[in-house]
């Protein structure tokens, strides 16, 4: 692969423009912007979630979901662009199930918490949850593909069910909400 970016700032932006990949210029706060830039927001999350001990299995899912969702970025970049298929998908689900069945069955909602690295699952788990909101928010108005949101709800899932398994490993457990605690 040639070089990308010879240059690092071009000053193309600083009117509050960017360029999409097709080379149409959009204001930064355009709802394509937001999407991507919330999934790119994700990627990052899942980055410094990766800084922390892990399991390698978790390693492994959580690296190729980093490839997957660069891939989904720019498929956002580009208006009419849509190359994620049911695949993806079905991979979550599969791995959804295989890491659920380590798991109790739940009889409280759970709390972000217990060890850091469960912690930063759940703050991947909202940043996904919010990716998936600008998602919707841009099929609105654009085409999307419709296997995007079906993928980051899929992954918000299963970013939970991580947390979950992170705790279960490391001999923690689930923080439980206990309604009315403070009344």
């Amino acid at each position: 692969m040639g070089h990308r970016l010879s240059k690092i700032y071009t000053r193309t932006g600083d009117k509050g423009t960017t360029g999409l990949g097709d080379g149409a210029r959009v204001d930064k706060d355009h709802p394509r912007i937001e999407a991507g830039g919330a999934v790119d927001e994700l990627n990052s999350v899942l980055g410094v979630l990766l800084a922390e001990e892990l399991p390698q299995d978790i390693r492994t899912i959580l690296g190729d979901i980093q490839h997957e969702l660069f891939d989904l970025g720019g498929e956002l970049s580009v208006p009419g662009r849509a190359r994620l298929t049911e695949s993806p998908v079905t991979q979550l689900e599969n791995i959804l199930d295989k890491l659920n069945a380590e798991l109790g069955p739940l009889k409280e909602f759970v709390l972000p918490g217990g060890t850091r690295a469960a912690a930063l699952c759940h703050l991947a788990r909202t940043v996904c949850r919010r990716a998936e909101r600008r998602v919707v928010t841009l099929g609105k108005t654009e085409a999307v593909n419709p296997v995007v949101v079906k993928y980051l709800n899929r992954l918000s899932d299963l970013l939970f069910v991580i947390a979950r398994t992170l705790n279960r490993r490391a001999g923690q457990a689930d923080v439980l909400w206990r309604p009315g605690k403070n009344k």
